[in-house]
Parts: C-alpha cells; structure tokens; sequence
C-alpha cells in the first residue's frame, strides 16, 4: 500500500513557507481542486451519453456529484490492478459497504473512506493527476 503523498509536493510547495493553519487550508484547496478537474474528466467520458439524454449542465452537475465515489471505483477496476475485494482491502473498509456504494445504494460514503479510494486511484492513474496538477498549479500562477 502506497502512503499518500501529500497533495503540496506534487506542486513543489515548500511545507515550511506556511503555517500550520495555512497549510491544512492549502491542502483542502488541492484536495477540492483536484476533484473537481476529476469530475471534468468523467464529464468528458460520459459526454456523449449526456447528449444523448439532453441534461442540463445542473443535472449533469448532479450526476456527476452522486456518482463521482463509483466512477472512480470503475475507473480503478478498469484498470485491472484491483478488484471491489482489493478496494476494500486497501481502504480498510468492509467488502459490503464497497459493494453498496459501487452499486449506487449508498451514495455518502465517509471522508476517510472517501480520501482513501482517491489515494488508490492517484496511485494507479498517477499520469492523470500529474496533469491534474499541472492545471491546478497553472491556475494559480495565473491568480498570483
């Protein structure tokens, strides 16, 4: 199992140029940000299909929201490096509660939970969030 790396060194942040107040807060607006371009990302995948079913962007926005947890579970077993078995595994959590939320009847999902299958993900599709990051980052350089 991978340690998550944290979010700051995927975008050279140096740690002791913040407090530790300044850093949780930078580390909730990676987290925020790097779920958002990942939600662009399945939009993407599924654009066809929203076209095809006429949704308003809110109704694709809600989709997307509700379905965000499973789209990156399926994301993980399409890559043929985990099982739902695997994912439970490695998020310490039971096979049954994976199960559920992979098959849409539990759609909230604890944070831990949550944070864990992201860091799965990030280890398995590291290319994506590589360029994640690199959105996010250019963003910013912008905004400063």
């Amino acid at each position: 199992m991978p340690a998550m790396e944290p979010l700051y060194r995927l975008i050279g942040v140096s740690r002791c140029d913040f407090s530790k107040e300044e850093f949780l807060i930078l580390e909730a607006e990676l987290f925020i940000c790097i779920c958002e371009e990942l939600k662009e990302f399945f939009r993407n995948q599924y654009r066809n299909y929203f076209c095809l079913m006429k949704f308003a962007i809110e109704h694709e926005d809600d989709m997307l929201e509700i379905n965000f947890i499973r789209l990156i579970m399926k994301d993980i077993l399409s890559s043929e490096e985990y099982t739902l078995e695997g994912i439970a595994r490695y998020t310490d959590t039971h096979e049954d509660v994976v199960q559920e939320i992979f098959a849409g009847s539990n759609i909230s999902p604890s944070a831990r939970l949550f944070r864990r299958v992201i860091e799965l993900h990030r280890s398995i599709r590291s290319d994506l969030y590589g360029e994640i990051m690199k959105r996010v980052a250019a963003q910013y350089l912008i905004v400063a």
